[in-house]
């Protein structure tokens, strides 16, 4: 299995082809005025990874930090219970504020989104929250009118394959730069599904001399072919049949 530390960035500066949001977001840091966060954009092209990231260089993680993922938990009970009792908390140290990071938020419902809108207001002075979402449109507006948006982009091949490139490294993990952009072009510019795939493959292939075709048999392309060629038969059979049935 690859070690979350390794495959997950550490600081905003190993974040992948999210140049500007990077930027805009290290201004946020040096003024020392850090809003609300709203960032949205395909899956894994690194919101979860950049949040973390953040929060890293504000000496914020671990203590300070609450973690949900709201397909999960996106029920209003969620947000009175666990939301609620850790915004509520205080800290005495700098940086005097607390980050509530919301992964999949447009999986909340309308009224668990309701709610969070009334916390956010009450809690601004000692907690940041921060709203993760592949589709912005089913985020209300009231969310939206109190975060910052920052709209992340499908990550570019070379980039992608420069973060695969160093896990594998990191992992001792044998795979030619050909097998890397397969894997970048059958996970569609999601990085953490190519990462998912890496995993896999030092799971059940191991870390030596990783062939092409072992690639694609674990990326389920053969399947895939023998499944068409299936349904296709199928079809033709069928076909056939109902030809018989009305010109017998």
């Amino acid at each position: 299995m690859l070690n979350e530390i390794i495959s997950r960035p550490k600081s905003l500066g190993e974040i992948a082809s999210q140049e500007e949001v990077v930027a805009l977001l290290r201004r946020s840091i040096v003024s020392g005025d850090l809003p609300h966060l709203l960032l949205y954009g395909p899956p894994g092209t690194g919101k979860t990874s950049t949040v973390l990231a953040l929060a890293r260089e504000e000496n914020a993680y671990r203590q300070r930090i609450l973690e949900l993922n709201a397909s999960d938990e996106r029920g209003i009970g969620v947000v009175r219970e666990k939301i609620k009792s850790f915004a509520k908390t205080l800290i005495n140290s700098p940086p005097f504020f607390k980050l509530i990071i919301l992964d999949e938020a447009d999986c909340m419902t309308y009224d668990a989104q309701a709610a969070l809108r009334r916390i956010i207001e009450a809690y601004s002075s000692t907690t940041r929250f921060c709203i993760l979402c592949n589709y912005v449109h089913k985020i209300i507006e009231p969310l939206i009118s109190r975060c910052a948006k920052f709209r992340f982009k499908a990550i570019d091949k070379a980039s992608a394959v420069k973060r695969l490139q160093f896990i594998c490294n990191e992992e001792n993990i044998q795979c030619a730069d050909e097998g890397l952009e397969f894997l970048i072009d059958r996970s569609f510019g999601d990085l953490r599904k190519a990462i998912n795939y890496l995993q896999n493959i030092k799971r059940f292939i191991g870390t030596n001399g990783i062939a092409i075709e072992s690639l694609k048999e674990m990326t389920g392309v053969l399947h895939a072919i023998y499944s068409f060629s299936v349904g296709a038969s199928e079809q033709s059979d069928r076909w056939v049949s109902l030809c018989s049935a009305i010109w017998p």
